[in-house]
């Protein structure tokens, strides 16, 4: 499923658990940035968590559902990492999924063994706990530029600016004007074609962060 330049993702991190015959499933969630983010998470939680059985995460980033990463720590394949993710997709809304998100579940073995079905229902009910808690926020999928030109090309690029709502990340008006500016993906195409038709103007994607 294709979707447009908006996503779902959480406001701030949140929680749940779920408990079943003796062993407790703590679930955390997160908003994130990139893979470096869930690491940094996953290794604080290993560090508070040290005692536990496992530590069982799924997360997901950018659109679509192909860029995602699962882990089951242990656990038997298919019963933890998995239903987390699942969970996560089931919160997608049409043309908006849920993303930039990592849920990490901590499970405390309680002596009892849960089978599969048990592990995959603890897995899943922590995870829909932590979400049923959460606050979601609609965000954009951003693209950054440099855009060089000169003075007399200024006015025509700050009214195509004003005019497109490009937010202006910095601005230099020495030898050569610059200006770096952040917009979102669906309007990069006719944003760029309208800038080439600007004779002298240049532009440069900057890769985010």
């Amino acid at each position: 499923m294709l979707f447009d330049d908006t996503f779902c993702t959480l406001s701030e991190p949140t929680e749940g658990q779920f408990r079943d015959r003796g062993s407790r499933f703590l679930a955390y969630a997160y908003p994130i940035r990139s893979e470096t983010d869930a690491k940094q998470r996953l290794e604080t939680l290993r560090q508070q968590h040290p005692k536990a059985a496992h530590h069982c995460y799924a997360y997901r980033l950018g659109l679509g559902k192909d860029h995602y990463r699962v882990n089951d720590d242990g656990e038997p394949s298919g019963t933890a990492g998995r239903p987390i993710l699942n969970t996560i997709y089931s919160h997608d809304k049409p043309g908006q999924p849920l993303t930039n998100i990592l849920v990490v579940v901590v499970r405390y073995f309680g002596g009892t063994l849960l089978g599969v079905p048990g592990l995959i229902n603890a897995y899943k009910s922590a995870t829909v706990e932590a979400l049923a808690n959460a606050r979601f926020e609609t965000r954009t999928i951003d693209e950054q530029y440099r855009i060089r030109f000169s003075f007399e090309q200024m006015n025509s690029v700050m009214r195509l600016v004003k005019e497109q709502q490009l937010t202006v990340l910095s601005q230099s008006f020495d030898n050569e004007p610059t200006l770096e500016v952040s917009m979102r993906k669906t309007q990069v195409n006719s944003v760029l074609d309208r800038l080439s038709q600007l004779p002298g103007v240049q532009t440069e994607w900057m890769p985010n962060g």
